[in-house]
C-alpha cells in the first residue's frame, strides 16, 4: 500500500514510518520540517513538505490509498493545529486513521477516575481541542484512536483493539507501549476492519 504518515517526524510518526517500511509499504512523510525526518531506508520513503495551518500549500494525496495521522501538540505550537490537522485530512477525501487521546471528548471518563485527574493536569487545555479535532475526523468518516498514555516498550504479542462503548473502565490508568500503538494503527490502514468510529488500542 502506499501510506501517508502525518506527523512523521514526531516519535510516534518515526515508529510508524518505520514499521510501515518494514511491512513492505511505501511511505509518504507528511511533515512541516523535513530535515527533521530520518529514516532507514530514504529511497522508500517521500517526503513532502506539509504545514496543516496552511492549506492552499498542502500537498495533494490523491496518489495515497490511506493516511495515518501521529500529529500533536508540540512545544511551541499555538493552538489550532491538531483541529488544523484533521480539517486537512477530511478536505482529502482520502481514508484516515487518526490518532487522539484517551480521556478526551466522548472518552473522558473511560480510562477510569485516576487517568481522568491525569489528563486534567497534564493536558489541560489541549483536552478541547483533542474533541473539536476527533469530531473532525469521525465526521470525515476516520477511523479514530483514543491511546491512552504512551510509552516506550516492546510491541505486544496480545494487541487488540476495542470498540469505546465496549472498554471496561480500569482501576489504574492505562498504557501501552509506542510500537504497539504504531502496529495497531498500521493495522487498521491496511484492513480497514473497523471503519468509521473510535477504538481503544489495547496491549
Amino acid at each position: 500500500m502506499r501510506i501517508a504518515v502525518l506527523g512523521a517526524s514526531g516519535r510516534t510518526g518515526g515508529t510508524l514510518v518505520d514499521q510501515a517500511l518494514e511491512r513492505g509499504h511505501e511511505v509518504v512523510a507528511l511533515v512541516r520540517t523535513p530535515t527533521k525526518v530520518a529514516v532507514p531506508a530514504p529511497r522508500q520513503v517521500e517526503i513532502r513538505q506539509a504545514d496543516v495551518t496552511a492549506p492552499q500549500s498542502f500537498p495533494d494525496l490523491t496518489d495515497v490509498d490511506v493516511a495515518v495521522s501521529a500529529i500533536g501538540i508540540g512545544k511551541g505550537d499555538g493552538p489550532g493545529a491538531l483541529v488544523a490537522g484533521a480539517r486537512r485530512l477530511a478536505a482529502a477525501n482520502l481514508r484516515t486513521v487518526w490518532l487522539g487521546a484517551l480521556g478526551s471528548g466522548v472518552s473522558s471518563r473511560s480510562g477510569g477516575l485516576l487517568y481522568a485527574g491525569v489528563m486534567r493536569v497534564f493536558v489541560g487545555s489541549e483536552l478541547a481541542e483533542k474533541a473539536e479535532a476527533d469530531e473532525i475526523a469521525l465526521k470525515a468518516g476516520a477511523t479514530v484512536f483514543h491511546a491512552p498514555d504512551v510509552m516506550d516498550g516492546p510491541l505486544s504479542p496480545t494487541r487488540r483493539t476495542v470498540p469505546l462503548a465496549e472498554l471496561r473502565r480500569p482501576l489504574l490508568p492505562p498504557r501501552i507501549s509506542r510500537t504497539t500503538l504504531a502496529a495497531l494503527l498500521l493495522d487498521e490502514a491496511e484492513t480497514g476492519k473497523h471503519g468509521n468510529g473510535i477504538l481503544v488500542p489495547l496491549g
